[in-house]
Protein backbone atom coordinates (compact mmCIF):
# COMPACT_ATOMS: atom_id res chain seq x y z
CA UNK A 1 0.00 0.00 0.00
CA UNK A 2 1.42 3.46 -0.90
CA UNK A 3 2.68 5.46 2.08
CA UNK A 4 0.32 8.40 1.47
CA UNK A 5 -2.65 6.00 1.42
CA UNK A 6 -1.50 4.52 4.73
CA UNK A 7 -1.33 8.00 6.27
CA UNK A 8 -4.81 8.81 5.00
CA UNK A 9 -6.22 5.66 6.56
CA UNK A 10 -4.65 6.57 9.92
CA UNK A 11 -6.53 9.89 9.89
CA UNK A 12 -9.92 8.50 8.84
CA UNK A 13 -12.41 7.31 11.47
CA UNK A 14 -14.02 4.86 9.03
CA UNK A 15 -13.81 3.93 5.34
CA UNK A 16 -16.17 5.47 2.83
CA UNK A 17 -18.83 3.12 1.54
CA UNK A 18 -21.62 3.46 -1.01
CA UNK A 19 -24.08 4.26 1.78
CA UNK A 20 -21.84 6.72 3.62
CA UNK A 21 -20.98 8.57 0.42
CA UNK A 22 -24.66 8.74 -0.49
CA UNK A 23 -25.34 10.38 2.87
CA UNK A 24 -22.49 12.82 2.27
CA UNK A 25 -23.95 13.76 -1.12
CA UNK A 26 -27.45 14.23 0.35
CA UNK A 27 -26.05 16.41 3.13
CA UNK A 28 -24.39 18.56 0.48
CA UNK A 29 -27.76 19.07 -1.23
CA UNK A 30 -28.06 16.40 -3.92
CA UNK A 31 -31.55 15.00 -4.35
CA UNK A 32 -33.52 12.38 -6.24
CA UNK A 33 -34.35 13.53 -9.77
CA UNK A 34 -31.55 16.09 -10.07
CA UNK A 35 -29.47 16.59 -13.18
CA UNK A 36 -25.86 16.75 -11.99
CA UNK A 37 -22.57 17.10 -13.86
CA UNK A 38 -19.70 15.71 -11.80
CA UNK A 39 -16.00 16.56 -11.84
CA UNK A 40 -14.01 14.38 -9.49
CA UNK A 41 -10.77 13.19 -7.94
CA UNK A 42 -10.91 9.76 -6.35
CA UNK A 43 -7.73 10.33 -4.33
CA UNK A 44 -9.26 13.39 -2.64
CA UNK A 45 -11.80 11.19 -0.86
CA UNK A 46 -9.31 9.09 1.07
CA UNK A 47 -10.04 5.38 1.44
CA UNK A 48 -13.17 4.28 -0.45
CA UNK A 49 -14.36 0.71 -0.04
CA UNK A 50 -14.88 -0.26 -3.67
CA UNK A 51 -12.99 2.68 -5.14
CA UNK A 52 -14.48 4.43 -8.17
CA UNK A 53 -17.29 1.87 -8.50
CA UNK A 54 -18.55 2.79 -5.03
CA UNK A 55 -18.47 6.51 -5.83
CA UNK A 56 -20.50 6.06 -9.01
CA UNK A 57 -23.00 3.78 -7.28
CA UNK A 58 -23.43 6.32 -4.49
CA UNK A 59 -24.13 9.11 -6.99
CA UNK A 60 -26.66 6.92 -8.79
CA UNK A 61 -28.27 5.92 -5.50
CA UNK A 62 -28.91 9.55 -4.57
CA UNK A 63 -30.28 10.94 -7.83
CA UNK A 64 -31.90 7.60 -8.86
CA UNK A 65 -32.96 6.77 -12.42
CA UNK A 66 -35.34 9.75 -12.25
CA UNK A 67 -32.31 12.02 -12.27
CA UNK A 68 -29.50 12.39 -14.79
CA UNK A 69 -25.82 11.93 -13.99
CA UNK A 70 -23.34 13.52 -16.41
CA UNK A 71 -19.54 13.59 -16.59
CA UNK A 72 -17.11 14.99 -19.15
CA UNK A 73 -15.28 12.16 -20.94
CA UNK A 74 -12.72 14.14 -22.90
CA UNK A 75 -10.07 12.50 -25.05
CA UNK A 76 -7.89 15.50 -25.78
CA UNK A 77 -5.40 13.43 -27.75
CA UNK A 78 -8.10 13.02 -30.43
CA UNK A 79 -7.28 16.42 -31.85
CA UNK A 80 -4.98 18.03 -34.39
CA UNK A 81 -1.33 17.32 -33.45
CA UNK A 82 -0.27 20.74 -34.74
CA UNK A 83 -1.95 22.22 -31.66
CA UNK A 84 -0.52 19.83 -29.07
CA UNK A 85 1.51 21.58 -26.37
CA UNK A 86 1.81 19.22 -23.39
CA UNK A 87 3.98 17.90 -24.90
CA UNK A 88 4.28 19.03 -28.51
CA UNK A 89 5.32 16.53 -31.15
CA UNK A 90 7.67 17.10 -34.13
CA UNK A 91 6.02 18.57 -37.21
CA UNK A 92 7.22 15.58 -39.22
CA UNK A 93 4.92 13.42 -37.09
CA UNK A 94 1.75 15.38 -37.86
CA UNK A 95 0.82 13.67 -41.14
CA UNK A 96 1.54 10.24 -39.65
CA UNK A 97 -0.77 10.92 -36.69
CA UNK A 98 -3.52 12.30 -38.93
CA UNK A 99 -3.31 9.25 -41.18
CA UNK A 100 -2.89 6.51 -38.58
CA UNK A 101 -4.73 7.45 -35.38
CA UNK A 102 -7.68 5.06 -34.87
CA UNK A 103 -11.09 6.62 -35.39
CA UNK A 104 -12.95 7.83 -32.33
CA UNK A 105 -15.47 5.32 -31.04
CA UNK A 106 -17.78 6.26 -28.15
CA UNK A 107 -17.74 2.67 -26.90
CA UNK A 108 -14.03 2.09 -26.45
CA UNK A 109 -12.02 5.28 -26.97
CA UNK A 110 -10.57 5.99 -23.51
CA UNK A 111 -10.65 9.32 -21.77
CA UNK A 112 -7.39 11.18 -21.22
CA UNK A 113 -6.48 12.37 -17.71
CA UNK A 114 -10.12 12.51 -16.61
CA UNK A 115 -9.70 10.20 -13.63
CA UNK A 116 -10.76 6.73 -12.53
CA UNK A 117 -14.33 7.68 -11.64
CA UNK A 118 -15.11 8.82 -15.19
CA UNK A 119 -13.45 5.76 -16.73
CA UNK A 120 -15.57 3.43 -14.59
CA UNK A 121 -18.77 5.41 -15.17
CA UNK A 122 -18.45 5.44 -18.96
CA UNK A 123 -18.36 1.62 -19.09
CA UNK A 124 -21.40 1.02 -16.87
CA UNK A 125 -24.72 -0.35 -18.22
CA UNK A 126 -27.11 2.32 -19.40
CA UNK A 127 -24.46 5.01 -19.76
CA UNK A 128 -24.52 6.90 -23.07
CA UNK A 129 -21.65 8.84 -24.63
CA UNK A 130 -21.85 11.74 -27.06
CA UNK A 131 -20.29 11.63 -30.53
CA UNK A 132 -17.62 14.32 -30.19
CA UNK A 133 -14.10 12.89 -30.66
CA UNK A 134 -12.27 15.15 -28.20
CA UNK A 135 -14.99 16.72 -26.01
CA UNK A 136 -17.50 13.97 -25.38
CA UNK A 137 -19.77 13.62 -22.34
CA UNK A 138 -21.24 10.52 -20.72
CA UNK A 139 -24.67 10.43 -19.10
CA UNK A 140 -26.97 8.04 -17.25
CA UNK A 141 -30.56 8.39 -16.10
CA UNK A 142 -33.90 9.68 -17.26
CA UNK A 143 -32.65 12.35 -19.68
CA UNK A 144 -29.29 10.88 -20.61
CA UNK A 145 -30.16 10.57 -24.29
CA UNK A 146 -31.51 14.11 -24.51
CA UNK A 147 -28.34 15.46 -22.90
CA UNK A 148 -25.76 13.70 -25.09
CA UNK A 149 -27.47 13.31 -28.47
CA UNK A 150 -27.03 15.94 -31.18
CA UNK A 151 -23.66 17.03 -29.78
CA UNK A 152 -22.32 19.37 -32.46
CA UNK A 153 -18.91 18.76 -33.98
CA UNK A 154 -18.33 22.52 -34.30
CA UNK A 155 -17.95 24.53 -31.08
CA UNK A 156 -18.27 21.42 -28.88
CA UNK A 157 -18.81 23.19 -25.56
CA UNK A 158 -21.30 25.72 -26.89
CA UNK A 159 -25.02 25.86 -27.62
CA UNK A 160 -25.22 22.41 -29.24
CA UNK A 161 -23.41 20.66 -26.42
CA UNK A 162 -24.43 18.68 -23.35
CA UNK A 163 -23.46 21.73 -21.28
CA UNK A 164 -26.27 23.73 -22.85
CA UNK A 165 -28.70 20.84 -22.29
CA UNK A 166 -27.76 20.82 -18.59
CA UNK A 167 -28.27 24.59 -18.48
CA UNK A 168 -31.77 24.20 -19.93
CA UNK A 169 -32.60 21.70 -17.19
CA UNK A 170 -31.20 23.94 -14.41
CA UNK A 171 -28.78 21.19 -13.46
CA UNK A 172 -26.20 21.21 -10.70
CA UNK A 173 -22.41 21.00 -10.74
CA UNK A 174 -20.62 18.78 -8.24
CA UNK A 175 -16.91 19.45 -7.76
CA UNK A 176 -15.77 16.40 -5.84
CA UNK A 177 -12.30 17.05 -4.54
CA UNK A 178 -11.32 19.28 -7.46
CA UNK A 179 -11.18 23.04 -7.94
CA UNK A 180 -12.94 25.45 -10.26
CA UNK A 181 -10.29 24.87 -12.90
CA UNK A 182 -12.12 21.60 -13.57
CA UNK A 183 -15.53 23.26 -13.95
CA UNK A 184 -16.18 22.66 -17.64
CA UNK A 185 -19.47 24.55 -17.48
CA UNK A 186 -17.60 27.87 -17.33
CA UNK A 187 -16.64 27.20 -20.97
CA UNK A 188 -20.28 27.63 -21.99
CA UNK A 189 -20.01 31.25 -20.88
CA UNK A 190 -16.89 31.69 -23.01
CA UNK A 191 -18.79 30.53 -26.08
CA UNK A 192 -21.68 32.84 -25.27
CA UNK A 193 -19.33 35.82 -25.21
CA UNK A 194 -19.17 35.64 -29.01
CA UNK A 195 -15.86 37.52 -29.10
CA UNK A 196 -13.32 34.74 -29.64
CA UNK A 197 -12.07 34.10 -33.17
CA UNK A 198 -12.52 30.45 -34.21
CA UNK A 199 -9.76 28.15 -35.37
CA UNK A 200 -9.78 24.79 -37.16
CA UNK A 201 -9.45 21.54 -35.19
CA UNK A 202 -9.42 17.97 -36.42
CA UNK A 203 -9.83 14.36 -35.35
CA UNK A 204 -10.29 10.87 -36.85
CA UNK A 205 -13.92 9.70 -37.04
CA UNK A 206 -16.00 7.08 -38.81
CA UNK A 207 -17.99 8.67 -41.65
CA UNK A 208 -20.30 6.40 -43.66
CA UNK A 209 -18.38 3.37 -42.45
CA UNK A 210 -14.91 4.72 -43.28
CA UNK A 211 -12.24 6.31 -41.13
CA UNK A 212 -11.69 9.94 -42.07
CA UNK A 213 -9.81 12.91 -40.67
CA UNK A 214 -12.61 15.38 -39.99
CA UNK A 215 -12.11 19.09 -39.34
CA UNK A 216 -14.32 21.38 -37.29
CA UNK A 217 -14.33 24.86 -35.74
CA UNK A 218 -13.62 25.75 -32.14
CA UNK A 219 -12.54 28.78 -30.12
CA UNK A 220 -9.55 29.38 -27.80
CA UNK A 221 -10.45 28.83 -24.16
CA UNK A 222 -9.07 30.44 -20.99
CA UNK A 223 -9.25 27.76 -18.32
CA UNK A 224 -6.40 29.47 -16.48
CA UNK A 225 -8.88 32.12 -15.29
CA UNK A 226 -11.36 29.64 -13.84
CA UNK A 227 -9.94 29.50 -10.32
CA UNK A 228 -10.24 33.28 -9.88
CA UNK A 229 -13.68 33.22 -11.50
CA UNK A 230 -14.81 30.39 -9.23
CA UNK A 231 -13.55 32.17 -6.13
CA UNK A 232 -15.58 35.26 -7.04
CA UNK A 233 -18.65 33.12 -7.75
CA UNK A 234 -18.33 31.32 -4.43
CA UNK A 235 -18.10 34.71 -2.75
CA UNK A 236 -21.72 35.37 -3.74
CA UNK A 237 -22.88 32.61 -1.38
CA UNK A 238 -24.22 30.47 -4.21
CA UNK A 239 -22.04 27.43 -3.46
CA UNK A 240 -22.61 24.72 -0.86
CA UNK A 241 -19.32 23.39 0.52
CA UNK A 242 -18.74 20.28 2.61
CA UNK A 243 -15.87 17.99 3.56
CA UNK A 244 -15.91 14.43 2.25
CA UNK A 245 -12.86 12.67 3.59
CA UNK A 246 -9.67 14.71 3.27
CA UNK A 247 -11.08 16.77 0.40
CA UNK A 248 -13.84 19.30 -0.15
CA UNK A 249 -16.96 18.98 -2.27
CA UNK A 250 -18.90 21.84 -3.82
CA UNK A 251 -22.44 21.85 -5.23
CA UNK A 252 -24.02 24.73 -7.11
CA UNK A 253 -26.44 25.66 -9.86
CA UNK A 254 -24.83 25.33 -13.28
CA UNK A 255 -27.13 28.01 -14.69
CA UNK A 256 -26.19 30.48 -11.96
CA UNK A 257 -22.49 29.74 -12.49
CA UNK A 258 -22.66 30.19 -16.27
CA UNK A 259 -24.65 33.43 -16.00
CA UNK A 260 -22.19 34.80 -13.44
CA UNK A 261 -19.23 33.72 -15.57
CA UNK A 262 -20.61 35.43 -18.68
CA UNK A 263 -20.78 38.80 -16.92
CA UNK A 264 -17.41 38.18 -15.27
CA UNK A 265 -15.76 37.52 -18.63
CA UNK A 266 -17.41 40.60 -20.14
CA UNK A 267 -15.99 42.78 -17.38
CA UNK A 268 -12.54 41.27 -17.81
CA UNK A 269 -12.59 41.78 -21.57
CA UNK A 270 -13.58 45.43 -21.14
CA UNK A 271 -10.78 45.87 -18.62
CA UNK A 272 -8.29 44.17 -20.93
CA UNK A 273 -9.32 46.47 -23.79
CA UNK A 274 -8.67 49.54 -21.62
CA UNK A 275 -5.24 48.32 -20.56
CA UNK A 276 -4.31 46.92 -23.95
CA UNK A 277 -3.75 43.46 -22.48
Amino acid sequence: MPLNQAKIIQHMKRPHTVDSLAEDFRRLGMEEGMTVIVHSSLSSLGFVCGGPVAVVQALMKVITEEGTLVMPAFSADYSDPSRWENPPVPESWWPVIRQAMPAYDPQYTPTLQMGKIVEVFRTMPGVMRSRHPSSSFVAWGREAKAVVEDHSLDFPLGEQSPLARIYERDGRVLLLGVGYGNNTSFHLAEYRLGTRSPHVEGAPMMVEGKRRWVTYQDIPLMTERFEALGSDFEGTGAVRVSRIGPGEARLFSQRAAVDFALEWFRRRERADEKTGA
